[in-house]
């Protein structure tokens, strides 16, 4: 099974600080955002990931390589001239993948979700399965219901969409190459009750600003 983590995005709101690195090479606790995430996806078992970028993409190449280092082998997938955003970026990368299911990790986030355990094709016969955590802060209103193992939309206790899930190539059916959101697929999958979702109640951060790239730095760097 592959994996892939998202690495294309601008961080405006990271700004000034994405204006000379991408976000993903971002420290946090004396290590690089991304490499978080690739030593947690070689301790889960994976090997292949791919990595797709477009802002100062080269810098991350650059600083990864091929992955050895890691224990990985690196595919990167490079959107030029403008990223593709995450469902176009995905689309992109699919004959990078493969024919099987997949692994997703969006490179703007911090968690300690264990990926070894989602080294797994979607349950039920679903097209993907996505992992929810608690509303942070900064989203109270969440994004998604879970109903009896199912992602569902409406009112009722809702979660936030953690960035991590897993994918069959055969979600992204009838989609074109170019720019595209991913939420209008997952709305359609919810429609189609074909989209699985679990909880994780454990350690998530969205690392959308300096302010709580500052937070999480200290949190890591000084463990209690």
């Amino acid at each position: 099974m592959k994996a892939m983590v998202l690495a294309a995005g601008r961080g405006e709101r990271m700004r000034p600080l994405t204006d000379r690195e991408p976000k993903p090479l971002l420290r946090v606790g004396g290590k690089r955002l991304i490499e978080y995430h690739l030593e947690r996806l070689a301790k889960g078992g994976f090997r292949d990931v791919v990595i797709n970028t477009a802002w100062l993409g080269d810098m991350i190449e650059s600083a990864l390589g091929n992955g050895e280092r890691y224990g990985l082998s690196i595919t990167y997938s490079h959107e030029r001239p403008e990223a593709l955003e995450t469902g176009g970026g995905i689309f992109r990368a699919l004959p990078l993948l493969g024919s099987a299911p997949f692994l997703i990790v969006n490179g703007d986030v911090w968690t300690d979700i264990d990926l070894g355990a989602l080294h797994r094709a979607p349950p039920r016969n679903a097209l993907a399965h996505l992992v929810l955590v608690p509303n942070p802060p900064q989203h109270p209103r969440g994004d998604f219901r879970l109903e009896d193992g199912f992602v569902a939309e409406g009112e009722g206790v809702r979660h936030t969409y953690s960035g991590v899930g897993i994918y069959t190539p055969e979600f992204f059916d009838g989609s074109s190459p170019g720019k595209f959101p991913l939420l209008p697929l997952l709305k359609r999958a919810i429609a189609q009750r074909a989209l699985s979702g679990e909880l994780h109640e454990g350690r998530w951060y969205d690392i959308g600003t300096i302010e709580r790239l500052r937070a999480l730095d200290a949190q890591l760097s000084n463990p209690a």
